[in-house]
């Protein structure tokens, strides 16, 4: 039998490895962490083929691992690879071999022949926020009125017809200015934005009609369970448009709640069409008890959430998924 699980994350990964891993281990499987940060400069992956047999080693400061014969591997994050490598190399050196790194790596986790939750190509796909609305509205959510686009004029049209609108980014990031790290929030739309549209020719954005919020929620779902909190982010000055703005505020404020049987469906139909077994869900509930999707977060965190459950239940559900203790959809390479 295979016992060996295969942890993709970084060295400031949150404590919820933690946990997962006390119950893999809890299950009589071996956990092999690879931090991707550390490589390649200390983390050093070698894949061969020889004799019709495929073989993958990984050497870290924990020693040297096999990994064709993993049983699974969860693709958790993949942040900051090849920390320090740009002090090491001259600069037109520095893109040629960061791009040779996330292709190798990337290309492995990709080939690895067994159950994966996670993989790079599943994140990129999730990461199209305009295919996640139309799928959502194909099987009966409902979305906001949305614009994406690079065309102020037709943001403005939009605007306009819509009245009340928020606006955000595709993606998840940050500018960083004189050394402060400056999260992009949701923000809503007022008149003096309407003149700083024409910027839009640099860079599209999503405009979304605004939904009244009774309560926000966020859905964690592992396999086929579903794990639902609620918040009210309403109670907040500055979580009113985007409750990430007083987040660590609003930490121990939100609690468990059940969902519409409906709704419940709609979910796990959801992540059949995506065919993974993890999604971080955000879900408005209007004043009138209308659940509206936002989105769907492919590697979403859900440790604050954790925390909240007896016993780390959301931990558990993704040990139980990794050691195949709980049903799952099949992904691996050669079925």
């Amino acid at each position: 039998m295979k016992n060996k699980i295969l942890i993709i994350t970084h060295t400031e990964d949150n404590f919820s490895i933690d946990k997962v891993t006390e119950y893999i281990e809890a299950n009589g499987f071996e956990v092999i962490r690879f931090d991707v940060d550390l490589y390649p400069l200390h983390n050093k992956l070698s894949t061969g083929y020889q004799n019709g047999n495929w073989e993958s080693f990984l050497e870290n400061a924990d020693g040297k691992f096999r990994l064709d014969d993993i049983a699974t591997v969860w693709y958790r994050r993949a942040y900051n690879i090849g920390n320090g490598l740009k002090e090491e190399l001259e600069d037109k050196f520095f893109g040629a071999a960061m791009g040779e790194i996330r292709n190798t790596l990337f290309g492995f986790l990709e080939s690895l022949d067994c159950y994966s939750l996670g993989k790079p190509s599943v994140y990129r796909r999730l990461d199209s926020k305009e295919e996640q609305l139309k799928i959502a509205s194909k099987i009966g959510f409902k979305i906001p009125e949305t614009c994406i686009t690079n065309n102020p004029d037709e943001a403005r049209a939009f605007i306009a017809e819509n009245k009340d609108v928020i606006t955000k980014m595709q993606t998840g990031f940050a500018i960083y200015e004189d050394g402060v790290e400056n999260v992009v929030f949701t923000n809503l739309i007022n008149e003096d934005n309407l003149e700083e549209l024409d910027g839009l020719i640099y860079c599209p954005m999503q405009f979304q009609k605004k939904i009244d919020k009774k309560k926000e929620l966020r859905v964690t779902v592992v396999g086929q369970d579903i794990y639902a909190f609620e918040i009210d982010s309403q109670q907040s000055e500055d979580a009113k448009v985007d409750w990430r703005k007083d987040g660590v505020n609003l930490l121990q404020k939100w609690v468990k709640t059940d969902l519409p049987s409906e709704i419940e469906n709609k979910i796990i139909r959801l992540l059949d069409v995506y065919n993974v077994d993890y999604g971080a869900i955000d879900i408005i509930l209007s004043p009138e008890d209308e659940y509206y999707f936002i989105e769907i977060n492919a590697a979403g965190e859900f440790f604050w959430l954790d925390n909240l459950t007896e016993d780390n239940l959301i931990s558990k559900s993704i040990a139980d998924l990794l050691c195949h203790k709980a049903q799952r959809r099949d992904n691996t390479v050669l079925i």
